[in-house]
């Protein structure tokens, strides 16, 4: 879907002004259509100048204020990425309505060789914007913004994120410390490590130094994170509506493909949040071992009776997918899977 260069707004969007921001590290294209104009008109300024755009906005919002005779309201937007939410915070703060789209929502040329450049992508967000104003179905999603508190509080999943990749290396790390005393290593992947770390004494019967105890300790605080926090920081802060909701957030939902005598399924989409997606997988293993009676558990082993191990993967994907809509009925209904053996 090419952009041209003439806007045709609805009546409803007389009083509307629109602005599209392409974010980069080094410059942002402001692509603004006013009320008092027909075409569209870009501005750049260097990346990061917040001043600068909410100056703009205003020069703009003034000029049609005096042509119009009142003072039209402003919608924004911009694509979820390296930038984060503190532009759109900032927008709300000045009074700016502000909607954050999902990149991979936004319908484009199928064409090989689509042109594509900062200009044509300004003009597509603002037809997008405009479009999705308008009332038009499933345009673009929606970016659910967090609170400030909830995004903090995601940096410990996604530190244990780079963690898991890490691990070997702080495995490594607490190794050698220790070797340095010539001391014996034990596990470091086990809960009750520390404890038996604080036991251990070197060649002349001395505990480890105060300090080298310290950075042991901290390594070894990095290799045990925990899934309850990740699952809620990632997935379980947001409302949702319905199951199949929770299941697309994850990337858990199927993707069949369909057309004229063509019927078959693609596997899960892999189109959500792949923190929670991965935990979620995780976490059906763990419910086969710690919830051997519950019916999800009763289910996976009846659906790989005698199957192989491919047959199991594909059935953990399965599981790990009716795993979290129970655990998110848990959360809003209080309704506890069927057979769980819950703690006093």
């Amino acid at each position: 879907m090419q952009a041209s260069r003439k806007s045709t707004p609805t009546a409803d969007h007389c009083g509307t002004i629109f602005v599209a921001i392409e974010l980069s590290q080094k410059t942002w294209l402001i692509t603004v259509h006013s009320p008092d104009r027909d075409q569209f008109s870009r501005h750049r300024l260097e990346g990061g100048d917040h001043a600068g755009l909410l100056a703009l906005i205003e020069k703009v919002r003034a000029r049609a204020t005096q042509q119009l005779g009142s003072t039209p309201r402003v919608v924004s937007c911009y694509e979820a990425g390296y930038d984060g939410f503190w532009l759109h915070r900032l927008l709300e703060a000045a009074g700016i309505s502000s909607l954050v789209f999902d990149a991979a929502s936004i319908a484009v040329e199928q064409r090989s060789r689509r042109a594509k450049t900062d200009r044509i992508d300004g003009e597509l967000l603002l037809r997008t914007l405009m479009a999705h104003l308008r009332g038009e179905p499933r345009v673009v999603r929606i970016v659910r913004v967090p609170s400030v508190e909830e995004e903090d509080a995601r940096r410990a999943s996604r530190e244990r994120d780079r963690l898991i990749t890490e691990q070997t290396a702080h495995t490594n790390r607490i190794k050698s410390l220790l070797r340095l005393l010539g001391m014996a290593v034990g596990n470091p992947r086990r809960r009750d490590w520390l404890a038996w770390l604080k036991r251990q004494r070197d060649w002349q019967g001395r505990p480890l130094p105060p300090h080298l105890l310290a950075e042991a300790q901290r390594e070894h605080a990095r290799l045990m994170p925990a899934f309850s926090a990740t699952l809620v920081n990632e997935l379980f802060y947001k409302d949702f509506r319905n199951r199949r909701e929770v299941a697309s957030y994850c990337g858990l939902a199927p993707s069949p493909w369909q057309s004229g005598g063509i019927d078959r399924e693609q596997g899960i989409s892999k189109a959500g949040n792949r923190r929670a997606r991965h935990k979620a997988i995780e976490l059906a293993w763990l419910w086969l071992r710690h919830q051997p009676n519950s019916a999800l558990s009763h289910w996976f082993r009846t659906r790989t009776a005698n199957a192989g191990r491919r047959a199991k993967r594909i059935a953990i994907v399965a599981l790990a997918r009716k795993l979290i809509v129970a655990l998110w009925r848990y959360l809003t209904a209080g309704l506890v899977p069927e057979g769980a053996t819950m703690k006093a």
